[in-house]
């Protein structure tokens, strides 16, 4: 299946790890021109010689940029224009907040974990928005957690902010399918990356056993019976970013194994 993508100008956010490098593999795979972003230089830098190597696509660049800090973002922004005339794609990614219940945080890691995982994403959509409207068109895809669904255990911060992404997409498919700029929200379960390997590290930790037999024991509750690979959840959002998804929006959806048991 053409997917469309050729030449499409593709900004993805936090993505020089992770669920976001994958994914910005698999648009470059498309012939997109991918903008990468992340805090730190030296790994956007390596990030984009291995897509560039791994799918002979030119046409990756990067940006340096915390997510937190509104300049940054307007900064990128301006940066894919400049570089690539338009904007078709912003895949929206922020890492994930502290683990912890309730009474582990204060007003300041609250204030923090609104900012990366809420805030960031309106701030991002906002600056792009206007370059799609003129060209009436565009795709925005929020990446969140499978807590969208059903709550996570010692997750609190991700678990608030998570939802609130899920309400805006919600509300923003109904303001800008007049300008067919289409949104959705994709929420992995156990995939296999950096973030949930500390998760789990702080889990056997906290239950007094090895890691080895917590991701066991996590691998016997998912019904395909491993964890996914970030590969397996890109593809879905390269999909849902591209010429085939032209009626799809307001909707979320798990990459998850078939973990979460709730409708």
């Amino acid at each position: 299946m053409d997917l469309g993508l050729k030449g499409k100008s593709v900004i993805v956010m936090a993505a020089s790890k992770g669920l976001g490098k994958a994914t910005a593999l698999q648009f470059a795979q498309e012939g997109a021109h991918v903008i990468i972003s992340s805090r730190h230089e030296s790994d956007l830098k390596a990030a984009v010689s291995e897509i560039q190597e791994f799918t002979s696509n030119n046409h990756v660049s990067y940006k340096t940029c915390d997510v937190t800090n509104p300049a940054d973002i307007k900064e990128l922004v301006q940066f894919a224009i400049e570089s690539n005339g338009k904007i078709d794609v912003l895949v929206n990614n922020a890492g994930g907040p502290p683990a912890g219940g309730f009474e582990h945080f204060d007003d300041e890691a609250w204030q923090n974990a609104f900012e990366l995982n809420l805030l960031s994403y309106i701030r991002a959509i906002r600056e792009v928005l206007p370059y799609m409207k003129q060209q009436r068109s565009g795709h925005i895809i929020n990446f969140t957690s499978s807590s969208i669904k059903q709550t996570l255990d010692n997750l609190i911060l991700s678990n608030t902010f998570r939802a609130g992404v899920v309400g805006l997409a919600k509300s923003l498919s109904q303001e800008l399918a007049q300008d067919n700029i289409l949104i959705n929200t994709l929420g992995p379960g156990r995939i296999a990356t950096e973030r949930v390997e500390h998760l789990d590290t702080v889990r056997a930790e906290q239950l007094g056993v090895t890691y080895d037999e917590v991701k066991s024991s996590t691998e016997k509750s998912i019904p395909i019976g491993r964890y996914g690979n970030p590969e397996e959840f890109a593809k879905q959002a390269v999909f849902l970013c591209s010429a085939a998804n032209t009626y799809v929006t307001g909707q979320t959806l798990l990459v998850d194994g078939g973990l979460v048991k709730a409708l």
